[in-house]
């Protein structure tokens, strides 16, 4: 009995160092498959203006997804940070996960140069990223894309997924700020673009959570934002935010909400949450979250969240 007892243990070891073997092999092939991609610039022309849209593809990919930014900075700093000994780059972060990445640089943001009137708008920001989806689509063999946006790259988003939910396989919008109930006022200002100088105080402002993210990613993170746009965008039209219906948008849509975001409290999303028309909609908490947590510690479960709910829709 002994000796039987000692056969069934070697095997059990011996069964384990095998699994280990193939454990390793797996991720090897899978590193090897989808192993960092070169960032590249394109520039794609929206309505007679050059738009800058950066890209880390990936061989074979489960799928095409498009970033869209925030109201301060622009992709590069946001969604492709690099920083010696950290993985903090979402791009990367989708590359690793099978997905081919692309994040545009909005009017006057990172790349792309401001207009000849010097303001962006929400409604114009939507048709640029609606040319944008057909470029990509056009460079992938027809594909739709996965919409994201991030803060009001999200409200951007969804006035874009109103227009053109036919060219989108999901939307999910991260860090949700308006208030469906609140309608902004309509403005017109008369008076030339601001063009304010951006600063250090405020790169640095959107990582909430004190441990977070590290002293030395924060110092990067700001290096790169004020590099990429030492002048702040100027905006006018506000009101064009009151356009969002979500009783339209009947594409599968992904919520994604930091628990300690100020910026996106549960009521605002659960007001777009419940309007939604779409019956296929998540709405993900990352506990312990804030407004920059696909970049700080939280980053493989906001990872995972994103990348387990478009993997449904391939």
């Amino acid at each position: 009995m002994r000796i039987f007892n000692y056969f069934l243990m070697l095997l059990f070891f011996a069964c384990l160092s095998c699994l280990e073997k193939v454990n390793n092999v797996d991720e090897k092939a899978t590193s090897e498959k989808f192993q960092k991609s070169e960032l590249r610039q394109n520039t794609v022309i929206s309505e007679s203006h050059p738009i800058a849209l950066w890209e880390k593809k990936v061989t074979n990919p489960k799928g095409i997804i498009l970033f869209v930014h925030g109201r301060t900075w622009s992709s590069i700093p946001d969604f492709d940070l690099q920083v010696e000994g950290e993985d903090l780059s979402l791009m990367d972060g989708v590359n690793a996960q099978g997905y081919t990445a692309y994040a545009v640089d909005l009017r006057g943001y990172g790349g792309t140069p401001r207009d000849s009137s010097g303001w962006n708008s929400p409604q114009k920001a939507a048709n640029d990223v609606e040319n944008i989806l057909d470029w990509i689509s056009t460079q992938n063999k027809g594909e739709k894309v996965h919409l994201f946006g991030w803060s009001m790259g999200s409200t951007i988003s969804l006035l874009t997924a109103m227009q053109a939910q036919s060219k989108l396989k999901t939307l999910t919008v991260f860090g949700y700020w308006q208030d469906l109930d609140n309608k902004i006022a309509e403005s017109d200002p008369a008076t030339p673009p601001e063009r304010r100088a951006n600063t250090a105080e405020a790169a640095a402002s959107d990582f909430i959570t004190a441990g977070s993210i590290s002293q030395k990613a924060i110092d990067k993170f700001v290096e790169t934002a004020l590099k990429a746009d030492p002048v702040r965008a100027d905006w006018r039209y506000q009101h064009q935010y009151n356009e969002i219906v979500p009783e339209k948008i009947e594409i599968p849509v992904l919520i994604l909400q930091g628990e300690l975001d100020p910026i996106g409290p549960t009521a605002k999303q659960a007001k777009l949450f419940t309007r939604l028309k779409t019956t296929d909609k998540t709405w993900v908490v990352i506990s312990g979250g804030d407004h920059a947590a696909f970049m700080e510690t939280l980053r493989p479960q906001f990872i995972k969240s994103f990348v387990d709910f478009i993997e449904r829709f391939k």
